[in-house]
């Protein structure tokens, strides 16, 4: 470890190097997952619930202009869709589990919006971050496509997830963030009202 004149010099090179060494893993075990589903308040609880989910940010993907505000975005003029940005350990969560919960909590077959919210900035996506996300979201749409979904999509119904690459993510203002925790009345009202728990229970079942 070459010469050093005192211990403290030799325990503060140990140090620095481990530390190194324990940042390298940290990130090593961080991977990001971005998906839309209509409000952004309501795709938060679902991930949190999950062992391995580090942290679910809303904010807006999928635009054309820099660092859009809520108003911007809720008005359809900037391209941008409501979205869940998701910091994950793939060590205890994997990208497929997290796309079982996605689906479980989308309409796939309203690309006008979501539930009570129509229009562009509510449309749905999986937006993956690599090759292997892109593979892993286009094989999970043809087993629903061959399973699950098969019925519906028999009787011309569509499947109009978009499945695209990421492009820059921008977190929303700080009062969206965890929303339904810090405004639970009106959280579950604004859920029910859209009839949001109705429409999935009717797309992917009471067990879902």
């Amino acid at each position: 470890m070459g010469s050093y004149k005192t211990k403290a010099q030799l325990a503060l090179a140990v140090l620095v190097l481990l530390g190194g060494h324990t940042n390298s893993l940290a990130q090593a075990e961080e991977a990001t997952a971005t998906f839309a589903a209509g409000c952004f308040w309501c795709l938060e609880p679902p991930f949190d619930k999950l062992d391995g989910v580090l942290s679910t940010t809303s904010g807006y993907i999928g635009g054309h202009r820099d660092k859009p505000t809520y108003k911007q975005v809720s008005a359809g003029s900037t391209g941008h869709t409501e979205a869940v940005q998701i910091k994950y350990d793939p060590s205890r969560v994997s990208y497929a589990e997290l796309l079982q919960v996605f689906w479980r909590n989308v309409d796939p077959f309203d690309g006008k919006g979501q539930f009570c919210d129509k229009g562009s900035q509510y449309r749905p996506g999986i937006f993956y971050h690599d090759a292997a996300q892109q593979q892993a979201a286009w094989d999970s749409a043809r087993q629903l496509k061959q399973g699950y979904l098969k019925t519906a999509l028999e009787k011309g119904q569509k499947l109009v997830v978009e499945i695209t690459q990421a492009s820059t993510f921008y977190p929303a203002e700080a009062y969206h963030q965890d929303y339904y925790q810090r405004n639970p009345v009106r959280y579950k009202y604004y859920r029910y009202r859209c009839g949001r728990d109705k429409r999935l229970e009717q797309v992917w079942g009471s067990g879902r």
